[in-house]
């Protein structure tokens, strides 16, 4: 299990991964979930992947294999990103036709979460779910954010906190404290963490950065964030019918 969750402001965009795939006693793997492609000035695209490890290896080995073949439909020759959105669909739906059947034979789901997101030269920056179908939706200004994977434990802080007009470190320090929600409730999501920030109009990453338990920024959070959720828990008043 993975969580990944990326946003969509005013000002630009924010992707934030974590990188355990399996999680037990003995068991503990990691696997980056986040990869970023861009031509400085024209393009920057950021991808995350939630779901069957193999299926998304396949989806981002396709895409780098496309971008070899001359005049063939790629990441970098899409003329905007919902052309990119489309061109990852079909690859996801090109590795269900070659794989699924046989997935199936073993008791294995094709099981993929992905989300787009970037800018290209003469648009604003997007964002993209891409399902398992290889169909997608984009967000709104109206629901500027998006999440795969172990979900529940984060949402509510996201849902209270990021709007369309919140600055870039503001949704950056609510997606970390949303991970860190998630980390603390759920052992199949773990570190390191992987942070990237793109600003608008930019067409580069501005900042990407891997956390791990090393990390005195986030350990600040995770602190300081547990110790005011208890001051505000204790500050409430009791009910009055106990």
């Amino acid at each position: 299990m993975t969580y990944c969750v990326a946003m969509r402001l005013e000002t630009g965009l924010v992707f934030l991964s974590d990188s355990r795939t399996n999680a037990g006693v003995d068991h503990i793997n990691t696997f980056r979930k986040m990869r970023i492609w861009q031509r400085q000035g024209e393009r920057v695209i950021v991808m995350l992947t939630a779901g069957n490890l193999s299926v998304s290896q396949s989806v981002v080995n396709i895409l780098n294999e496309r971008l070899t073949i001359p005049d063939a439909p790629n990441l970098f020759n899409a003329p905007n990103m919902f052309e990119v959105a489309r061109h990852v669909g079909e690859v996801v739906r090109e590795v269900h036709r070659r794989d699924a059947e046989a997935m199936n034979e073993f008791g294995v789901e094709f099981n993929a979460s992905l989300i787009v997101g970037g800018q290209i030269f003469g648009e604003a920056p997007r964002l993209f779910n891409i399902y398992s179908a290889g169909n997608f939706i984009e967000t709104t200004e109206d629901t500027p954010y998006i999440q795969i994977g172990e979900s529940k434990y984060g949402k509510p802080i996201i849902d209270r906190i990021v709007r369309y007009g919140s600055s870039l470190s503001d949704a950056a320090k609510c997606a970390l404290v949303s991970m860190d929600s998630t980390i603390r409730s759920n052992l199949s999501v773990g570190l390191p963490l992987d942070l990237c920030v793109i600003e608008r109009d930019a067409l580069a990453i501005k900042s990407h950065i891997s956390i791990n338990q090393d990390n005195a920024y986030y350990a600040q959070v995770r602190s300081q964030w547990g110790e005011r959720l208890r001051e505000a828990f204790a500050e409430l008043p009791s009910p009055d019918w106990i």
